[in-house]
This record gives C-alpha cells, structure tokens and sequence, in this order.
C-alpha cells in the first residue's frame, strides 16, 4: 500500500493487518469513504464454518461498522460444482439435501458477527442457487463465457499447480471460476455490490469477477484481498491435532472455543486480537508489550474477547471462570464440558478408552490407547496406565467423573 487511506473502513482493515491487495486502492478509497456494498461468497461444504472462516466474516463486520452494507453469499449453486482453489483433488459431491442442511445450520453463525436488517448498512443474505440452477447452458456460454479468457483461466493457481503436478481437475471444477465471476455481476446488477472481498488465495476469481462486469455492464467494480492466516509455527488457521474449530456451538463447546483462543503462540496475540477482536488499537497495543508471563493475560484477554463475539460474554466468562478454577486451583468445574453416561454403563464397567471417545477428547479408542501410552490421559486427576481400566460407580465424585487430556483438556461425565 503506497499511501494512507481515508476511509473508515480500509484504514481499520490496514491498522489491522487485514489488507493485501486491491484492484484500484484509490478508487475503492473514494468510495468506501460514502459507504460501500461488499460480499464474500460461503460455499456449503459442511455443517459448520470453522475458525479460519473468520477473518472473512471479521472482514464483513469490519465493512459494517464503517457505515459499509455487507453481503454474506452462500454458494448454495457453486457448491454443487466445488472451488478447486487450493484443493489437490475434487471435492466429495454433495446431494441437495446436505447443501441445504448445512445451509441451515451455517446461516445462524452470521447473525453472531452481522447485523441483519433493511437499513442501509444492515447486512443480508443470499443464495446464488437463486439465479445460478436458473441459467440455460447455451444462453450463458454465449453471454458470459465468451467474454473469459480460457488462456488467464489455465494461468491461475488454482488450475495451474494442478497441472504441474499432473492431478486431474475435471471440466466442473474448471467452471467454478466462471460462475464466481458471474454471482459478481448479478450481486451488483441485484444490489449495487461494488466490492467483492476474500483471501489472497482468491485474488484470480476476485479479478476475473471484476473484469467480466466492466465487459458486460461497464460496471467499476472492485477487489479487495486479505493475506492467509497461519500461525507463527506455520499451521494453518482452524486446524488443531482434536480437529477443526467449529464456528457452530452444537459442534465446538465456548469452553473449547476460548481454550483455542487461549493456546495462542505468544508471537500470534498482537496480531490475533487486531484481526478477531474490536479492542482499540490502543488496548491492543498494551496487551502486546506485555512480557514473560503476562503474556497469558493477554491470551486470555484475546479468548475471551473472540468467545464473547461468537458464544456471548456470559458464556465467555463462564468458559474463562472454568479454566481458572481447573487450572489455577486444580478443582473440577460444572463449566466444563457435560457428557451424559447410565448407571448401567457404569455397572457394567466402562472402558476408560470409551468414556474418552464419548467425551469428545479422543476421535477414537485406538487413539485413546496411544494416549494411555503417552500417560496423558488421567481419570479424576489420576493418571490412567491400564489400556483395559474401566469406569464404575465409584469413580463418581462430586456427582461427576473428570477426564483429562494432557493439562489443558477437560470434560465430566454425569449420570443422565
């Protein structure tokens, strides 16, 4: 970026360390300087959006609080097709039925992040399915494909590297790039959207977006990009040895949420709470200078911060509560994650390796007796060391088993 802007909304996406390219910084400037309506496209492909998708959906909120109108597209057409970026191989197919019930699950996400209304900032939702499963195939290769260079197609990223390195990319996928270019110009024949946004992996589909509605509309139209996020070791954002980190409560507790938030490598928290918190920048700046071990106070700040976003302050206190009792003070907390277990179960003797599948800390029993064998797990604070332990009656304490993963996993079993 070659000069400061002047809007709200790019100055706090610079001061941030949101922004990485634009087609037109200057033009875009003026602009989003009266307010401006932007998206960011979704695709279906699971029940859940995980932590990574947040720096897109910091990035609408970002463009609301400047006076900005936000668009939230779900890719309920192009989903059906899969976007190759990044992607090795092709997407698993999904049926109308999954598209749509993961639809449903993942709307609700946003409402935590936006504000949905009919005002001229308030945020809304759309499906693309709604003119995409319209179009007749003749009419748009006639109307739309002729105006895309096969010859920029083959050049980008997301075809190119699957080329190289001679890994089949099927015609379907090929023409997803096609059809986000057009959802640009339909979004701003619809609803004056000037802007589309996303991750720099995106910056070709953003362009070719931009380019096919100056062809067929004359339409000024922009892009604008943000860098990936890794973290400082290199890991991928939204990736944990657990799994994913699921934006959908049913799916990731707000105890497990803020205990993500709160293993943030110490070099990642400056970063971390300008990008997915609304602290000043001044406060931010306060947290960063702190040194040694006062650098878990600004961890917990940051898990706080972003679980109240996604889960509420009252479940981000409890969450943070809960981890100060378990870790400060070595005591049980009824803030911690909940998993049911019958009397019968417990006369019967339930495999410690089970108790931990059921309590969502191990994927598997296999996985659990590798764990047994690293002496990380332990039952009511007390290491487990036989693959064969069970769980009885008397395990019971305080009305509940504990069960713990290494020092920072933790969940009670309860009798239902």
């Amino acid at each position: 970026m070659t000069a400061d802007p002047k809007s709200d909304f790019l100055s706090q996406v610079t001061a941030r360390g949101q922004f990485h390219q634009c087609t037109d910084l200057e033009a875009l400037d003026k602009q989003a300087a009266s307010g401006v309506t932007g998206y960011i496209g979704f695709d279906m492909t699971a029940p859940s959006l995980h932590v990574g998708s947040l720096t897109q959906i910091m990035m609408l909120r970002r463009l609301q609080q400047a006076g900005g109108k936000p668009i939230v597209l779900l890719g309920g057409g192009t989903t059906r097709v899969g976007d190759p970026s990044g992607k090795e191989e092709m997407r698993q197919m999904l049926t109308e039925e999954q598209i749509s019930a993961n639809a449903a699950s993942i709307r609700t996400v946003f409402e935590k992040f936006l504000s949905f209304g009919n005002g001229k900032s308030d945020a809304i939702m759309i499906d693309n399915a709604e003119w995409l499963l319209k179009l007749n195939y003749i009419d748009f290769l006639r109307d739309v494909g002729r105006h895309m260079s096969v010859n920029r197609m083959l050049s980008m990223d997301s075809v190119k590297l699957r080329l190289e390195r001679e890994q089949p990319m099927s015609f379907i996928e090929f023409n997803y790039m096609v059809l986000q270019a057009y959802d640009f110009v339909e979004l701003h024949r619809r609803y004056g959207c000037r802007l589309q946004m996303g991750g720099s992996d995106q910056w070709g589909n953003i362009v070719n977006g931009v380019e096919l509605g100056r062809r067929m509309d004359q339409a000024e139209l922009f892009g604008l990009t943000q860098p990936l996020i890794t973290t400082a070791s290199g890991a991928k954002m939204g990736k944990t040895a657990q799994g994913a980190v699921w934006l959908n409560a049913g799916m990731l507790s707000s105890y497990d949420y803020w205990q993500y938030w709160r293993n943030t490598e110490d070099a990642d928290v400056g970063r971390f709470l300008r990008i997915f918190t609304d602290l000043s920048l001044e406060e931010i700046a306060r947290l960063e200078a702190l040194q040694g071990a006062e650098i878990n106070d600004a961890k917990k700040v940051l898990a706080t911060e972003a679980t109240a976003m996604l889960h509420g302050r009252e479940d981000a206190l409890k969450a943070e509560e809960a981890a100060r009792v378990t870790f400060e003070q070595g005591a049980r907390s009824e803030n911690l994650p909940t998993f049911s277990i019958t009397q019968d179960e417990l006369a019967q003797g339930l495999r410690v390796a089970a108790a931990f599948v059921r309590a969502e800390l191990v994927a598997s029993n296999g996985e659990a007796k590798r764990q047994i064998a690293q002496k990380s797990l332990r039952v009511n604070d007390t290491l487990v060391s036989e693959e064969s332990a069970t769980l009885t009656a008397t395990d019971i304490v305080d009305g509940a088993i504990k069960l713990s993963l290494g020092k920072k996993k933790h969940a009670l079993l309860k009798l239902s």
